[in-house]
Protein backbone atom coordinates (compact mmCIF):
# COMPACT_ATOMS: atom_id res chain seq x y z
CA UNK A 1 0.00 0.00 0.00
CA UNK A 2 1.38 3.42 -0.94
CA UNK A 3 0.71 6.86 0.28
CA UNK A 4 -1.36 7.51 -2.85
CA UNK A 5 -3.65 4.49 -2.54
CA UNK A 6 -4.32 3.89 1.13
CA UNK A 7 -6.85 1.52 2.56
CA UNK A 8 -8.81 3.91 4.76
CA UNK A 9 -9.79 1.37 7.44
CA UNK A 10 -6.26 0.05 7.85
CA UNK A 11 -4.82 3.55 7.93
CA UNK A 12 -7.05 4.63 10.82
CA UNK A 13 -6.30 1.41 12.69
CA UNK A 14 -2.63 2.32 12.35
CA UNK A 15 -3.31 5.86 13.62
CA UNK A 16 -5.28 4.47 16.59
CA UNK A 17 -2.57 2.00 17.57
CA UNK A 18 0.16 4.61 17.11
CA UNK A 19 -1.80 6.97 19.39
CA UNK A 20 -2.09 4.29 22.08
CA UNK A 21 1.62 3.63 21.73
CA UNK A 22 2.45 7.26 22.28
CA UNK A 23 0.04 7.32 25.24
CA UNK A 24 2.13 4.66 26.98
CA UNK A 25 5.35 6.28 25.79
CA UNK A 26 4.45 9.63 27.38
CA UNK A 27 3.32 7.94 30.61
CA UNK A 28 6.70 6.25 30.95
CA UNK A 29 8.63 9.26 29.73
CA UNK A 30 7.38 11.74 32.33
CA UNK A 31 6.61 9.46 35.28
CA UNK A 32 9.94 10.39 36.91
CA UNK A 33 9.10 14.11 36.80
CA UNK A 34 5.84 13.34 38.61
CA UNK A 35 7.20 10.99 41.31
CA UNK A 36 10.63 12.61 41.76
CA UNK A 37 9.98 14.04 45.23
CA UNK A 38 8.03 11.01 46.48
CA UNK A 39 10.53 8.45 45.21
CA UNK A 40 13.61 10.39 46.34
CA UNK A 41 12.16 10.86 49.80
CA UNK A 42 11.46 7.13 50.00
CA UNK A 43 15.01 6.12 49.05
CA UNK A 44 16.58 8.64 51.44
CA UNK A 45 17.62 11.63 49.32
CA UNK A 46 18.09 14.79 51.40
CA UNK A 47 15.89 17.79 50.65
CA UNK A 48 18.82 19.99 49.66
CA UNK A 49 19.90 17.40 47.05
CA UNK A 50 16.48 16.97 45.41
CA UNK A 51 17.17 19.39 42.54
CA UNK A 52 20.71 18.30 41.67
CA UNK A 53 20.07 14.55 41.95
CA UNK A 54 16.80 15.02 40.08
CA UNK A 55 18.74 16.67 37.25
CA UNK A 56 21.18 13.73 37.30
CA UNK A 57 18.44 11.12 36.88
CA UNK A 58 16.58 13.19 34.28
CA UNK A 59 19.80 13.75 32.33
CA UNK A 60 20.51 10.01 32.40
CA UNK A 61 17.07 9.41 30.88
CA UNK A 62 17.63 12.13 28.31
CA UNK A 63 21.06 10.70 27.49
CA UNK A 64 19.39 7.35 26.81
CA UNK A 65 16.90 9.07 24.53
CA UNK A 66 19.75 10.71 22.66
CA UNK A 67 21.59 7.44 22.04
CA UNK A 68 18.39 5.49 21.45
CA UNK A 69 17.26 8.01 18.84
CA UNK A 70 20.30 7.17 16.72
CA UNK A 71 20.00 3.40 17.22
CA UNK A 72 16.27 3.11 16.49
CA UNK A 73 16.35 5.66 13.68
CA UNK A 74 19.01 3.80 11.75
CA UNK A 75 17.31 0.45 12.41
CA UNK A 76 13.98 1.90 11.26
CA UNK A 77 15.40 2.87 7.87
CA UNK A 78 17.40 -0.33 7.44
CA UNK A 79 14.93 -2.96 8.67
CA UNK A 80 11.54 -1.25 8.86
CA UNK A 81 9.45 0.93 11.14
CA UNK A 82 7.49 -1.97 12.69
CA UNK A 83 10.58 -3.74 14.05
CA UNK A 84 11.59 -0.53 15.80
CA UNK A 85 8.17 -0.25 17.43
CA UNK A 86 8.35 -3.80 18.80
CA UNK A 87 11.92 -3.51 20.05
CA UNK A 88 11.52 -0.12 21.70
CA UNK A 89 8.30 -1.06 23.48
CA UNK A 90 9.85 -4.22 24.93
CA UNK A 91 12.93 -2.39 26.19
CA UNK A 92 11.21 0.53 27.91
CA UNK A 93 8.51 -1.70 29.40
CA UNK A 94 11.01 -4.00 31.11
CA UNK A 95 13.11 -1.01 32.25
CA UNK A 96 10.11 0.69 33.85
CA UNK A 97 9.20 -2.47 35.73
CA UNK A 98 12.80 -2.61 36.98
CA UNK A 99 12.51 1.02 38.11
CA UNK A 100 9.90 -0.05 40.62
CA UNK A 101 12.59 -1.91 42.58
CA UNK A 102 15.34 0.74 42.87
CA UNK A 103 16.83 1.63 46.25
CA UNK A 104 19.47 4.27 45.39
CA UNK A 105 19.96 7.22 43.03
CA UNK A 106 22.73 5.65 40.93
CA UNK A 107 20.67 2.56 40.10
CA UNK A 108 17.69 4.84 39.50
CA UNK A 109 19.71 6.80 36.94
CA UNK A 110 21.11 3.74 35.18
CA UNK A 111 17.66 2.20 34.72
CA UNK A 112 16.21 5.51 33.51
CA UNK A 113 19.05 5.58 30.97
CA UNK A 114 18.01 2.14 29.67
CA UNK A 115 14.36 3.19 29.67
CA UNK A 116 15.35 6.30 27.72
CA UNK A 117 16.98 4.20 25.01
CA UNK A 118 13.76 2.21 24.65
CA UNK A 119 11.48 5.25 24.74
CA UNK A 120 13.47 6.86 21.92
CA UNK A 121 11.99 4.62 19.22
CA UNK A 122 8.25 4.87 19.76
CA UNK A 123 7.23 8.32 18.56
CA UNK A 124 9.58 8.67 15.59
CA UNK A 125 8.61 5.31 14.15
CA UNK A 126 4.91 5.99 14.73
CA UNK A 127 4.96 9.44 13.10
CA UNK A 128 7.01 8.07 10.19
CA UNK A 129 4.50 5.26 9.63
CA UNK A 130 1.51 7.59 9.76
CA UNK A 131 3.14 10.25 7.56
CA UNK A 132 4.13 7.73 4.90
CA UNK A 133 0.81 5.88 4.93
CA UNK A 134 -1.79 8.65 4.95
CA UNK A 135 -2.68 10.82 1.95
CA UNK A 136 -0.35 13.79 1.83
CA UNK A 137 -3.21 16.31 2.15
CA UNK A 138 -4.51 14.61 5.31
CA UNK A 139 -1.44 13.31 7.13
CA UNK A 140 -1.52 16.29 9.48
CA UNK A 141 -4.77 14.95 10.94
CA UNK A 142 -3.12 11.60 11.63
CA UNK A 143 -0.10 13.01 13.44
CA UNK A 144 -2.41 15.41 15.27
CA UNK A 145 -4.44 12.51 16.66
CA UNK A 146 -1.35 10.47 17.57
CA UNK A 147 0.16 13.30 19.59
CA UNK A 148 -3.09 14.72 20.98
CA UNK A 149 -4.24 11.37 22.35
CA UNK A 150 -0.75 10.27 23.28
CA UNK A 151 0.10 13.10 25.63
CA UNK A 152 -2.94 12.26 27.73
CA UNK A 153 -0.74 9.48 29.11
CA UNK A 154 0.68 12.17 31.39
CA UNK A 155 -2.75 12.62 32.97
CA UNK A 156 -2.97 8.92 33.78
CA UNK A 157 0.57 9.02 35.16
CA UNK A 158 -0.41 11.77 37.57
CA UNK A 159 -3.51 9.99 38.87
CA UNK A 160 -1.76 6.63 39.20
CA UNK A 161 0.96 8.34 41.25
CA UNK A 162 -1.73 9.95 43.44
CA UNK A 163 -3.72 6.75 43.98
CA UNK A 164 -0.82 4.33 44.38
CA UNK A 165 2.84 4.34 45.42
CA UNK A 166 5.56 5.56 43.06
CA UNK A 167 6.78 1.96 42.66
CA UNK A 168 3.33 0.83 41.54
CA UNK A 169 3.26 3.74 39.08
CA UNK A 170 6.36 2.33 37.38
CA UNK A 171 4.88 -1.19 37.36
CA UNK A 172 1.70 0.10 35.70
CA UNK A 173 3.72 1.85 32.99
CA UNK A 174 5.73 -1.27 32.22
CA UNK A 175 2.63 -3.45 32.23
CA UNK A 176 0.80 -1.17 29.80
CA UNK A 177 3.76 -1.37 27.45
CA UNK A 178 3.74 -5.16 27.44
CA UNK A 179 -0.01 -5.17 26.74
CA UNK A 180 0.56 -2.72 23.91
CA UNK A 181 3.16 -5.06 22.45
CA UNK A 182 0.45 -7.71 22.06
CA UNK A 183 -1.86 -5.19 20.34
CA UNK A 184 0.81 -4.25 17.80
CA UNK A 185 0.89 -7.71 16.17
CA UNK A 186 -1.50 -6.79 13.35
CA UNK A 187 0.08 -3.43 12.42
CA UNK A 188 1.40 -3.24 8.84
CA UNK A 189 4.64 -1.84 7.46
CA UNK A 190 4.95 1.45 5.55
CA UNK A 191 4.32 1.06 1.82
CA UNK A 192 7.01 3.60 1.00
CA UNK A 193 9.58 1.65 2.99
CA UNK A 194 8.55 -1.61 1.30
CA UNK A 195 9.14 0.02 -2.09
CA UNK A 196 12.82 0.67 -1.32
CA UNK A 197 13.51 -2.24 1.06
CA UNK A 198 14.98 -4.44 -1.70
CA UNK A 199 16.65 -1.67 -3.67
CA UNK A 200 20.37 -0.99 -3.56
CA UNK A 201 20.02 2.46 -2.07
CA UNK A 202 21.69 3.77 1.08
CA UNK A 203 19.19 3.34 3.95
CA UNK A 204 19.60 4.61 7.48
CA UNK A 205 23.04 5.97 6.71
CA UNK A 206 23.31 8.69 9.32
CA UNK A 207 26.48 10.09 7.76
CA UNK A 208 24.30 11.32 4.88
CA UNK A 209 23.04 14.02 7.23
CA UNK A 210 26.55 15.41 7.63
CA UNK A 211 28.22 14.93 4.22
CA UNK A 212 25.99 17.35 2.32
CA UNK A 213 26.06 20.98 3.54
CA UNK A 214 22.49 21.83 2.56
CA UNK A 215 21.11 18.61 4.06
CA UNK A 216 23.10 19.14 7.28
CA UNK A 217 21.79 22.68 7.70
CA UNK A 218 18.24 21.45 7.06
CA UNK A 219 18.67 18.82 9.77
CA UNK A 220 20.13 21.25 12.32
CA UNK A 221 17.30 23.70 11.72
CA UNK A 222 14.78 20.89 12.28
CA UNK A 223 16.40 20.15 15.64
CA UNK A 224 16.59 23.76 16.72
CA UNK A 225 12.89 24.55 16.25
CA UNK A 226 12.10 22.18 19.12
CA UNK A 227 14.63 23.47 21.66
CA UNK A 228 12.25 25.36 24.02
CA UNK A 229 9.85 22.41 24.39
CA UNK A 230 11.69 20.20 26.83
CA UNK A 231 13.14 23.07 28.83
CA UNK A 232 9.58 24.04 29.70
CA UNK A 233 8.63 20.52 30.76
CA UNK A 234 11.96 19.35 32.17
CA UNK A 235 12.93 22.49 34.08
CA UNK A 236 10.21 25.15 34.39
CA UNK A 237 7.48 22.70 35.42
CA UNK A 238 9.52 19.84 36.91
CA UNK A 239 11.35 22.29 39.19
CA UNK A 240 8.13 24.05 40.21
CA UNK A 241 8.79 23.53 43.96
CA UNK A 242 12.16 25.30 43.73
CA UNK A 243 10.94 28.03 41.35
CA UNK A 244 7.85 28.56 43.49
CA UNK A 245 10.02 29.04 46.56
CA UNK A 246 12.06 31.67 44.71
CA UNK A 247 8.81 33.41 43.73
CA UNK A 248 7.60 33.41 47.33
CA UNK A 249 4.70 31.10 46.57
CA UNK A 250 1.96 30.83 49.19
CA UNK A 251 2.43 27.04 49.29
CA UNK A 252 4.77 24.46 47.76
CA UNK A 253 3.98 24.17 44.06
CA UNK A 254 3.27 20.60 42.98
CA UNK A 255 5.43 19.41 40.09
CA UNK A 256 3.07 16.45 39.61
CA UNK A 257 0.00 18.65 39.19
CA UNK A 258 2.03 21.04 37.07
CA UNK A 259 3.06 18.26 34.70
CA UNK A 260 -0.55 17.10 34.46
CA UNK A 261 -1.83 20.57 33.55
CA UNK A 262 1.08 21.11 31.17
CA UNK A 263 0.21 17.95 29.29
CA UNK A 264 -3.45 18.90 29.20
CA UNK A 265 -2.27 22.03 27.43
CA UNK A 266 0.03 20.04 25.15
CA UNK A 267 -2.81 17.69 24.20
CA UNK A 268 -5.14 20.56 23.30
CA UNK A 269 -2.27 22.40 21.64
CA UNK A 270 -1.38 19.41 19.45
CA UNK A 271 -4.98 19.08 18.26
CA UNK A 272 -5.26 22.80 17.55
CA UNK A 273 -1.86 23.02 15.85
CA UNK A 274 -2.69 20.14 13.52
CA UNK A 275 -6.14 21.51 12.77
CA UNK A 276 -4.98 25.09 12.16
CA UNK A 277 -2.12 23.88 9.95
CA UNK A 278 -4.62 21.91 7.85
CA UNK A 279 -6.93 24.94 7.55
CA UNK A 280 -4.21 27.43 6.62
CA UNK A 281 -2.02 24.86 4.81
CA UNK A 282 1.08 25.96 6.67
CA UNK A 283 3.00 24.34 9.51
CA UNK A 284 5.62 27.10 9.83
CA UNK A 285 3.12 29.83 10.72
CA UNK A 286 1.54 27.64 13.38
CA UNK A 287 4.90 26.79 14.96
CA UNK A 288 5.90 30.46 15.07
CA UNK A 289 2.72 31.41 16.96
CA UNK A 290 3.24 28.54 19.41
CA UNK A 291 6.87 29.53 20.06
CA UNK A 292 5.72 33.06 20.93
CA UNK A 293 3.08 31.62 23.29
CA UNK A 294 5.80 29.65 25.12
CA UNK A 295 7.92 32.78 25.49
CA UNK A 296 5.03 34.90 26.74
CA UNK A 297 3.64 32.56 29.41
CA UNK A 298 7.06 31.36 30.59
CA UNK A 299 8.06 34.96 31.31
CA UNK A 300 4.75 35.63 33.09
CA UNK A 301 5.30 32.51 35.23
CA UNK A 302 8.88 33.43 36.13
CA UNK A 303 7.95 36.96 37.20
CA UNK A 304 4.73 36.12 39.08
CA UNK A 305 5.88 36.86 42.64
CA UNK A 306 3.60 35.50 45.36
CA UNK A 307 2.23 33.00 42.86
CA UNK A 308 -0.65 30.80 44.05
CA UNK A 309 -1.11 27.14 43.16
CA UNK A 310 -4.12 28.00 40.99
CA UNK A 311 -2.11 30.61 39.05
CA UNK A 312 0.73 28.14 38.60
CA UNK A 313 -1.56 25.44 37.22
CA UNK A 314 -3.14 27.85 34.72
CA UNK A 315 0.27 29.06 33.63
CA UNK A 316 1.47 25.45 33.32
CA UNK A 317 -1.54 24.78 31.10
CA UNK A 318 -0.81 27.76 28.84
CA UNK A 319 2.91 26.93 28.66
CA UNK A 320 1.81 23.43 27.67
CA UNK A 321 -0.48 24.89 25.01
CA UNK A 322 2.60 26.56 23.51
CA UNK A 323 4.58 23.34 23.73
CA UNK A 324 1.74 21.73 21.75
CA UNK A 325 3.57 22.20 18.46
CA UNK A 326 5.52 19.01 19.34
CA UNK A 327 3.71 16.81 16.80
CA UNK A 328 3.90 19.53 14.14
CA UNK A 329 7.64 19.86 14.79
CA UNK A 330 8.16 16.11 14.24
CA UNK A 331 5.92 16.14 11.16
CA UNK A 332 8.01 18.98 9.71
CA UNK A 333 11.16 16.91 10.30
CA UNK A 334 9.57 13.89 8.55
CA UNK A 335 8.55 16.03 5.58
CA UNK A 336 12.02 17.51 5.06
CA UNK A 337 13.80 14.25 4.13
CA UNK A 338 13.56 11.25 1.78
CA UNK A 339 12.24 7.79 2.62
CA UNK A 340 15.70 6.21 2.94
CA UNK A 341 16.67 8.39 5.93
CA UNK A 342 13.23 9.60 7.08
CA UNK A 343 13.00 7.27 10.09
CA UNK A 344 16.53 8.26 11.10
CA UNK A 345 15.59 11.94 11.04
CA UNK A 346 12.13 11.55 12.57
CA UNK A 347 13.46 9.39 15.41
CA UNK A 348 16.65 11.31 16.13
CA UNK A 349 15.10 14.80 15.90
CA UNK A 350 12.72 14.56 18.89
CA UNK A 351 15.26 12.63 20.92
CA UNK A 352 18.11 15.02 20.15
CA UNK A 353 15.76 17.80 21.27
CA UNK A 354 15.03 15.86 24.46
CA UNK A 355 18.75 15.17 24.85
CA UNK A 356 19.47 18.87 24.38
CA UNK A 357 17.97 19.27 27.85
CA UNK A 358 21.34 18.04 29.17
CA UNK A 359 23.44 21.00 27.93
CA UNK A 360 20.46 23.28 28.59
CA UNK A 361 20.30 22.27 32.28
CA UNK A 362 24.09 22.51 32.58
CA UNK A 363 24.03 26.04 31.17
CA UNK A 364 20.99 26.80 33.31
CA UNK A 365 22.90 25.60 36.38
CA UNK A 366 25.77 27.95 35.54
CA UNK A 367 23.36 30.87 35.24
CA UNK A 368 21.66 29.86 38.52
CA UNK A 369 25.03 30.13 40.29
CA UNK A 370 25.68 33.51 38.67
CA UNK A 371 22.34 35.32 38.84
CA UNK A 372 19.87 33.09 40.72
CA UNK A 373 17.18 30.64 39.67
CA UNK A 374 14.57 33.07 38.25
CA UNK A 375 16.85 35.27 36.07
CA UNK A 376 18.62 32.09 34.90
CA UNK A 377 15.34 30.52 33.78
CA UNK A 378 14.31 33.71 31.94
CA UNK A 379 17.67 33.92 30.17
CA UNK A 380 17.41 30.30 29.06
CA UNK A 381 13.84 30.43 27.73
CA UNK A 382 14.57 33.66 25.79
CA UNK A 383 17.78 32.17 24.38
CA UNK A 384 16.21 28.86 23.34
CA UNK A 385 13.13 30.52 21.86
CA UNK A 386 15.29 32.94 19.87
CA UNK A 387 17.29 30.07 18.37
CA UNK A 388 14.09 28.16 17.57
CA UNK A 389 12.44 31.10 15.81
CA UNK A 390 15.55 31.77 13.73
CA UNK A 391 15.80 28.08 12.72
CA UNK A 392 12.13 28.03 11.72
CA UNK A 393 12.70 31.00 9.40
CA UNK A 394 15.37 29.00 7.54
CA UNK A 395 13.19 25.97 6.72
CA UNK A 396 10.96 25.66 3.66
CA UNK A 397 7.21 25.13 4.07
CA UNK A 398 6.56 21.38 3.79
CA UNK A 399 2.76 21.17 3.97
CA UNK A 400 1.32 18.94 1.22
CA UNK A 401 4.79 17.80 0.14
CA UNK A 402 5.03 14.46 -1.69
CA UNK A 403 7.12 12.18 0.55
CA UNK A 404 7.65 9.36 -1.94
CA UNK A 405 11.29 10.11 -2.82
CA UNK A 406 14.79 9.23 -1.63
CA UNK A 407 17.86 11.23 -0.65
CA UNK A 408 20.76 10.69 -3.05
Amino acid sequence: MTNQEPNTKNVWILVFVAALGYFVDIYDLIIFSIVRIQSFTDIGVHVEEMRTKGEFVLNMQMGGLLIGGIIWGVLGDKYGRIKVLFGSILMYSLANIANGFVQDVMTYGIIRFIAGIGLAGELGAGITLVSETMHRKKRGYGTMIVAGVGVLGAILAYYISEWYSWRTAYFVGGGMGLLLLLMRVGVFESGMFNQISDKSVAKGKISMLFTDKERFKRYIYCLCIGLPIWFVVGVLVTQAPEIGQALGAESVLSAGKGVMFTYLGISLGDFLAGLIAQIFKSRKKVVLVYQLVILLFSCIYLTRYGITETEFLWLAFFMGLGVGYWATFITIAAEQFGTNIRATVTTTAPNFVRGALIPSTILYGVFVNWVGILPAAIIMIVLLSGIAIFALSRLKESFDKDLNYIEE
